[in-house]
């Protein structure tokens, strides 16, 4: 393209600005990347990648030769609720209507290792996933599915060890040997300490976790991936898709190190391990972050020498985005969903879920789980998009992407590495700070209209047609999961459980031996989820992180807006007359770890004014009371992402009014469908805040209430 070309562009661009400066048309992106309205092939002078193949190193443009022309992607849904008999209906109903592999969804007691009976998870058990306490719910939630045939993804840090010892036990009892068991355990416990929280144990032993799972599956399960490196989650907690990318490799660039510190041969594992992307709505961005993935991965195993081209390939699973789903007009989230689905079909992905249109709200129905199913079928089938391999290779725009979001990750991974690698950047708590800021800094964008959600911040329905939601009897279930835990421990040889967990703390405290290994014997004993995690508990002790809430990002983006000042003018008057500015307790409750909500509440409403107490992670009703009344709060602000609240928040009025603290307002916020606002209310919540609340109004609405309960006081 000549000079004079380029010339001839800009007037006749000029010509329809009217006199407006061109630069005004750049996308200033949160990636610190500037997109803009026209690229070039000068664009790609010094892009490094261009010319390569797929299949072949650095991978850029697919993992296969053939990629989707030769096979398309996987259809998986990601799924499960209530017990172990409700999700196995569901996986059969969904794997004959043409989805390809089981990936299960772990209810939260699952998650942080506790059985159903204990008492910390009285409103957990059953909600966001399925109860499973032992080989008996494994059984029953893989009966009539070929476990060597069907390829099985488990979404599972915390209690990793006891699940997929559980799950090896139950292949063995349905006749498949362990090394014929195909599919991916997550075991990826970095990102859990950054974002996801459903940690168990201190990092240093969650790694040597880590590591065992990685020896025991290259030698016992050559079909199954170790370990699928997530930065899902961190782009759910607000990362950037820079941050997600440097984040999710730095993390596999520490999960090879520690295998190859057991003593492992690169090439032994490399070539099993998986990764897991999150695929928001900048599509053409999401689209080169798969592509650039790729092209990073390969050069840090490079490091490691290896000599087999598949330990240098990365192989990705992607989820359309959660956090893209909106309460309001739910009906476009089928539209979001489907941009996102081929966004990563573009990227190159192996294997995709695809959100239902209602998970902003509760968990999926079956006719929106369809939909969902459908979407993807409708791309494999009908679009075209599997009929050539990389379709977007040379578009100067999108190759343009690939190269500045390699760059930029590339930096940020260098700068863990400069920390000592991502085990102490962690520990330094880098990550988490960085992400915590990007994702008030999102909220602050949609609060004030720059960044549009259709439905959400523009082009509003007066009203709001209430879906039909799945509702999960979460007493029912618990009941359920109890009297089977009680018959599985009455027909055990209490003998032999004890010996297997005693010998599984021995290996652990010692550091000799293999943990996987020590808790498959427990398992074929019958040993329980919860008894498996104590027993190791007891070698490794618990983990417990310090809430900590970043400041002066969501204020900053405020600043010198007149809707601010009114409210800061309110709260300097209140604060006048009493003394002190309101005092809010943010809680969460239950054992959900999803905390983005949380400090983005805790953060905002620091910088408009308010007193902020960020309360700890998975309290207990009683606790999260007790706390209330030992900081002297005039609000809890409880955070709800689980389905928990129904259990949860009247249980919390009930635990102030015990302890003569009625007077504190009780607020609820999160993913709380609109038909369970008046139960709550009638409860003694004092007010709801659903998903996609602006913050500022919350921050209002709990100011009225506050400044009304001193009025009737």
């Amino acid at each position: 393209m000549t000079d004079k070309t380029i010339e001839e562009w800009q007037a006749l661009a000029g010509k329809e600005l009217k006199g407006k400066d061109l630069g005004d048309l750049t996308w200033h992106t949160p990636e610190g990347i500037d997109v803009k309205p026209i690229y070039t092939a000068d664009d790609l002078d010094g892009v490094g990648h261009l010319g390569s193949l797929p299949g072949i190193s650095p991978f850029t443009r697919g993992p296969r030769a053939t990629m989707y022309a030769g096979r398309p992607w996987t259809i998986r849904q990601y799924a499960g609720f209530s017990t172990a008999e409700d999700s196995n209906a569901f996986y059969r109903k969904a794997l004959a209507a043409g989805q390809q592999g089981v990936s299960v969804a772990f209810d939260l007691a699952t998650h942080r290792g506790y059985d159903s009976d204990h008492p910390r998870v009285e409103g957990d058990v059953g909600k966001a996933g399925v109860a499973i306490d032992s080989v008996e719910d494994m059984k029953i939630l893989f009966d009539g599915i070929p476990l060597g045939d069907i390829s099985v993804s488990m979404t599972m840090n915390g209690a990793v060890i006891p699940i997929l010892a559980s799950f090896i036990v139950a292949g063995e009892e349905q006749g498949i040997s362990r090394d014929q068991l195909s599919g991916t355990i997550q075991n990826d416990i970095l990102k859990e300490f950054m974002v996801r929280n459903t940690y168990i144990y201190p990092p240093e032993p969650s790694m040597r976790i880590v590591a065992d799972i990685i020896e025991y599956t290259a030698k016992e399960m050559p079909k199954f991936n170790s370990i699928s490196i997530s930065g899902y989650h961190m782009q759910e907690a607000g990362a950037t898709l820079v941050q997600e990318l440097a984040f999710t490799l730095a993390d596999g660039r520490e999960y090879v190190r520690a295998a190859i510190a057991k003593g492992l041969d690169v090439d032994a594992f490399a070539g099993r391990l998986s990764f897991f992307f999150a695929i928001g709505m900048n599509f053409f961005m999401e689209a080169a972050k798969l592509r650039a993935a790729r092209l990073l991965w390969s050069k840090i195993m490079a490091e490691f020498h290896p000599q087999k081209p598949s330990s240098s390939m990365l192989r990705t699973h992607c989820q359309t985005s959660g956090v893209s789903l909106a309460e309001q007009d739910p009906y476009n989230n089928v539209v979001r969903t489907a941009f996102e689905a081929m966004s990563a079909a573009l990227g190159g992905t192996q294997s995709l879920h695809t959100n239902s249109f209602d998970e902003a709200i509760a968990l999926p129905t079956e006719f929106s789980a369809r939909i969902a199913r459908n979407t993807q079928l409708i791309l494999q089938h009908e679009t075209g998009v599997t009929k050539v391999v990389d379709p977007l290779a040379g578009s100067y725009y999108v190759e343009s992407l690939t190269s500045e979001l390699a760059e930029k990750a590339w930096a940020l991974i260098e700068e863990v590495e400069s920390l000592g690698g991502m085990t102490k950047a962690v520990a330094d708590g880098l990550p988490k700070r960085l992400i915590e800021e990007a994702a008030t800094r999102k909220q602050a964008a949609i609060d004030r209209g720059e960044e549009v959600i259709v439905g959400v911040n523009r082009f509003r329905r007066d009203e709001e047609d209430p879906l039909d939601i799945l509702q999960i009897d979460n007493s029912a279930v618990r009941a359920s999961q109890i009297k089977r835990l009680e018959q599985t421990r009455r027909q055990r040889d209490p003998k032999a459980v004890e010996v297997a967990l005693k010998a599984l703390t021995g290996i652990a405290a010692d550091g000799k031996g293999n943990i996987l290994e020590a808790a498959v014997e427990a398992a074929r004993a019958r040993a329980t989820v919860g008894e498996i995690s104590d027993a190791m508990r007891e070698a490794f002790g618990s983990y417990a992180a310090t809430p900590e809430v970043v400041h002066d990002i969501y204020g900053k983006a405020y600043e010198g807006d007149p809707e601010l000042g009114i409210l800061t003018d309110r709260l300097a008057t209140y604060s006048k007359a009493n003394g002190s500015a309101p005092r809010v307790l943010v809680a969460k409750l239950g054992q959900d770890g999803h905390d983005r909500g949380a400090k983005v509440i805790a953060s905002a409403f620091g910088d408009i004014g308010f007193d902020v107490v960020a309360g700890p992670l998975f309290q207990t009703p009683q606790e999260a009371a007790d706390l209330a009344v030992a900081e002297k709060v005039t609000v809890v602000g409880m955070s709800s992402l689980a389905a928990g609240h129904r259990t949860l928040a009247p249980q919390l009025v009930e635990a102030l009014k015990a302890k003569g603290a009625e007077d504190i307002i009780v607020v609820v916020g999160g993913v709380v469908p609109r038909q369970d606002y008046d139960f709550l209310l009638e409860s003694g919540v004092s007010a709801v805040f659903g998903p996609g609340t602006n913050v500022m109004d919350a921050a209002r609405s709990v100011l009225d209430l506050v400044e009304g309960r001193l009025r009737n006081s």
